[in-house]
């Protein structure tokens, strides 16, 4: 199996741009020895200039003799949340998260009483995490020993960047208190890649299809025509995706996905339009164009043929849900009603692929995911830097303990039910606040 490892915070795009290291002999700017910092920084620079979005707002005359890392963040516009680099020679050089170190994620809430409780909200399949028996809707009570409350938990969750097991103390939520509590120990590992999870929900002679996708990986279409197919053969009338805890990834996967929903598309159909730099200008695709970016993926055609042909969808969000997923939400709005339901998403309104150098031996080991473009939609509607808002606001946080992904009875998924069969629409529970979030960026470590 292929290894998992949530390292991209930025959306990679499904191609890689082969570059070699700029020299400047007709250039009349600046030269090092190579393999000097400053010559790294140098390439960094040039690589920037070329592809950056902001590249316009990047300092005239930056400090080459600055670390790369330290160097690369001097010319990142106050803008930008999202660009990082890595040195591939360098473990520690890469974002670091309680998710892709572990394979988990928690949340602190206070509650309408005041008490405040540490939630496990996500939980991998084949993680380290899962396989020591963690479980979404446990309650954590203390890290490494430490009772957990809302001043320290934000240092409780750096701390973890320089170990390799933590001890966490857990329990069940039971008549508003935390109950059998017992330690169990987490390894750093990899977490595997994520299988794609569905139900159909039968109510009053409706069927509802229900599908949660952790992530977009390349690769994903096969799998998730295989779904959409069982959902038409099965007679849904109704889509619920649940994207809540999505960071994003392949932007074609997302293309095959909203390939098999909406009626009224072609092969020809608009889909997406990225705006770069003056170097990049705009580039414009059709949902074909844009899935053939994925070698592995099957054709818009094939797709077709299990597609839905829905005039709505309802789309699960949180915080977490970002890039790829916010492009699934926004790109499929014109040519069908979306129904968001949950929380505001994350705000990655922007791709990007893969700066390195290729040559062969290979000279620099590192890599740039700058942000090189910003999305938008057939309609050319984009700029959610802030979000995308939800039409249903809802908090899974509202009924404890959290019930399983899946579960017709699981607040968002119920939230979402309600309104396909009364059109109700349940109000964000203001009684239950969140004071943090493992997934946020704020949260990530060694960005």
């Amino acid at each position: 199996m292929k290894k998992y490892f949530n390292f991209r915070l930025l959306l990679v795009a499904v191609f890689t741009f082969i570059l070699s290291c700029n020299n400047r002999d007709d250039e009349g700017g600046p030269r090092f020895p190579e393999g000097s910092t400053e010559s790294v920084n140098l390439w960094v620079q040039d690589s920037m200039k070329r592809y950056y979005y902001w590249a316009d707002q990047m300092p005239a005359k930056p400090d080459y003799h600055l670390p790369v890392k330290d160097f690369f963040k001097s010319l990142l516009s106050s803008q930008d949340r999202f660009s990082f680099a890595v040195d591939t020679q360098d473990p520690s050089s890469y974002p670091r998260s309680v998710r892709n170190m572990y394979g988990f994620d928690y949340t602190v809430i206070q509650l309408a009483n005041g008490n405040v409780v540490t939630t496990v909200k996500l939980v991998m399949k084949n993680s380290p995490a899962f396989n020591s028996g963690l479980e979404r809707g446990m309650m954590i009570t203390k890290i490494n020993g430490k009772a957990i409350t809302a001043a320290n938990v934000e240092e409780l969750t750096s701390s973890i960047k320089d170990q390799t097991v933590i001890e966490l103390t857990v329990g069940q939520w039971k008549n508003n208190v935390v109950v059998n509590e017992k330690n169990i120990t987490v390894y750093y590992g990899y977490s595997f890649e994520q299988p794609l999870e569905s139900k159909i929900f039968e109510k009053n002679g409706k069927k509802t299809g229900y599908l949660y996708i952790y992530d977009f990986p390349d690769g994903i279409a096969q799998a998730l025509n295989q779904k959409f197919a069982a959902f038409k053969a099965a007679g849904v009338q109704e889509l619920i995706l649940d994207l809540r805890y999505n960071y994003g990834g392949s932007v074609s996967s997302a293309a095959a996905l909203c390939s098999l929903i909406p009626p009224g598309i072609s092969s020809s159909s608009p889909f997406i339009i990225y705006k770069g730099n003056k170097n990049g200008g705009e580039v414009k695709r059709t949902f074909s164009e844009q899935i053939a970016y994925d070698p592995n993926a099957l054709s818009f055609n094939a797709l077709r043929s299990n597609a839905l042909i829905l005039n709505k969808v309802y789309v699960l969000t949180s915080n977490s849900t970002a890039s790829a997923s916010e492009i699934v939400i926004n790109n499929l709005k014109p040519y069908m009603q979306v129904i968001q339901v949950g929380d505001v998403t994350l705000g990655k309104d922007m791709a990007g692929f893969t700066v390195e150098d290729k040559r062969k031996p290979k000279k620099i080991s590192w890599q740039l995911h700058p942000v090189i473009y910003k999305v938008f939609n057939a309609n050319g509607e984009g700029a959610y830097s802030n979000g995308i808002s939800p039409q249903i606001s809802a908090s899974e946080y509202t009924a404890l303990p959290l019930l399983p992904l899946g579960d017709i009875d699981e607040t968002l998924i119920s939230s979402a039910m309600n309104h396909i069969h009364s059109k109700s629409a349940d109000a964000l529970d203001k009684s239950v606040k969140i004071l943090f979030q493992s997934d946020t960026p704020s949260a990530a470590i060694g960005k």
